[in-house]
């Protein structure tokens, strides 16, 4: 059988997969994907929505008003019960989004096949053998292929993380849940419920959001979501099983039947080691894994691809050195051990004993003012994310303010210049006064001038700089004061040498 090449391949076509195909075909890359369901359709809803730091993400790329017209705008960022309001935030978009996960990567791969990302739908990984320049991949079909890099996003069992070696390390699950779409003969109790075997909920996947409540349509599927009394096997749930679990905590199964989709999800909490073996990578739940306290999983996933996709764009086009690929592991990890941290935490406060309900009680009251709200607010949605790209001005690391531009060809966004996952330099000084010619095929350069104050969630306004250096990924990676002193190493460390001649 002739061997098919790409020059990168991805295991797993989720919200992951999908974003980092996205990120390589925007960069030129030749990117296919591998997915073991035989079409997108039979994605699940286990995530039901987008914290506002995603949403920024999907904006930069020109995409967002695609989720937004679908999904239902919410105050959606919370910890140990108490749910935080981010409308003082300043972000274009101070809120999340109600989306189930089905919908969110139906638009994703929408996305995708207009950047013509080759998708090979009902195949698996099987394995792989990696060599000095590339890997070698093993399909469930026998049909080979053949990449520069491969990236495992194919969840938190991940064969890929498996074959590589990577170790595994955290923590076992000590509660486990079962999570249905399914036809029930009885109507349930729409909303979340506590009781002393855990916390259950029912909702449906056609709602609204009116007057800050959910309003549920007539009929159709159910999500159900109930704590199992035991923590359960690891293999797949049953429909029997779903039944045994609601009737032990409702006293009835509401005559469950028809099942689209059962999962199981527990408080396992672990990290990949490491999110790279040579030319194989992790992204998403294949190196992180945890309880889905705060809806953080999903995002964590979609921006460790925005984090990972122009690095890897640049090092498999020969721009940037293979070692680029170090600052991913050393950026993303750390997020994702904070995420780790807070899910934990909150699974904690979930314990329905009379001590626990006393540290929940002090936590509400922590969160009811300002200073300790802002800060679990900004956590929670993301707006709080800080790479270490150096000392000096406070936006070093953190993502660039979407300011209103004005420049020589008329109004601009700053992340409407992003869309194309292209760097940008802005200068915000004299025009004319920077020069990035060695750089000028791979980093834009924009003469403007902005409107409005500068600034951040996670540490309000700051002091408006004379010119900043942009990643793709929308993060600031160096900041002028009227000199060039360090743009030099600053474009070379992120986009490569200069050009020769």
């Amino acid at each position: 059988m002739a061997m098919t090449k790409h020059a990168v391949v991805i295991a797993g076509g989720g919200p992951t997969g999908l974003m980092l195909a996205g990120e390589l075909a925007l960069a030129g890359v030749d990117v296919a994907i591998v997915e073991r369901r035989p079409n997108q359709d039979l994605a699940g809803s286990r995530a039901g929505g987008l914290h506002s730091r995603t949403i920024e993400v999907l904006d930069q790329r020109g995409i967002a008003d695609r989720f937004l017209s679908e999904g239902q705008v919410a105050q959606v960022a919370g910890f140990g019960g108490v749910r935080f309001d981010i409308s003082d935030f300043p972000t274009r978009h101070n809120y999340g989004l109600g989306l189930w996960q089905n919908h969110i990567e139906r638009i994703l791969a929408g996305w995708v096949a207009e950047l013509t990302v080759p998708i090979y739908y009902g195949r698996e990984v099987t394995g792989f053998a990696q060599d000095a320049t590339g890997v070698d991949v093993e399909l469930s079909d026998g049909g080979p292929l053949r990449a520069e890099y491969l990236v495992g996003c194919d969840g938190g069992r991940s064969l890929v993380r498996k074959a590589a070696g990577i170790e595994f390390p955290g923590w076992d699950p000590t509660t486990s849940a079962l999570i249905a779409q399914v036809e029930m003969a009885e109507q349930p109790p729409l909303g979340v419920h506590t009781n002393p075997f855990g916390i259950h909920s029912f909702g449906k996947l056609d709602y609204k959001i009116l007057d800050g409540k959910v309003v549920y349509a007539d009929g159709g599927p159910v999500g159900v979501m109930v704590t199992e009394q035991h923590i359960g096997p690891t293999t797949e749930p049953t429909l029997q099983d779903l039944s045994n679990a609601l009737i032990a905590v409702c006293g009835t199964d509401y005559g469950v039947h028809s099942p689209i989709w059962i999962s199981r999800f527990t408080d396992m909490t672990r990290q990949a080691a490491s999110y790279r073996d040579g030319r194989v990578l992790l992204a998403g739940d294949a190196s992180h894994v945890h309880a889905p306290d705060g809806g953080q999983g999903l995002n964590t996933g979609v921006q460790d691809a925005v984090n990972l996709g122009w690095k890897l764009a640049q090092v498999v086009k020969g721009t940037s050195p293979e070692s680029l690929l170090d600052s991913y592991h050393a950026e993303r990890h750390p997020v994702a051990a904070r995420v780790l941290r807070n899910t934990m935490a909150s699974v904690a406060l979930r314990r329905p004993d009379d001590r626990t309900k006393a540290v929940g009680e002090v936590m509400a009251e922590l969160l009811g003012m300002e200073e300790p709200r802002k800060r679990f607010a900004a956590m929670q949605s993301g707006l709080d994310v800080h790479y270490d790209v150096g000392n000096g001005h406070p936006l070093l690391g953190r993502r660039m303010p979407d300011l209103d531009l004005v420049t020589a060809d008329g109004p601009i966004r700053v992340f409407s210049l992003l869309h194309d996952a292209r760097p940008a330099l802005l200068n915000l000084g004299e025009p004319g006064t920077i020069d990035i010619t060695p750089w000028a095929d791979r980093v834009q350069l924009i003469d403007a001038t902005y409107l409005g104050a500068w600034e951040l969630p996670a540490l309000g306004e700051v002091s408006p700089p004379a010119a900043v250096l942009i990643r793709p990924d929308g993060y600031v990676a160096w900041v002028g004061d009227g000199t060039q002193a360090g743009l030099a190493d600053a474009l070379t460390r992120w986009f490569g040498p200069p050009a020769s001649g």
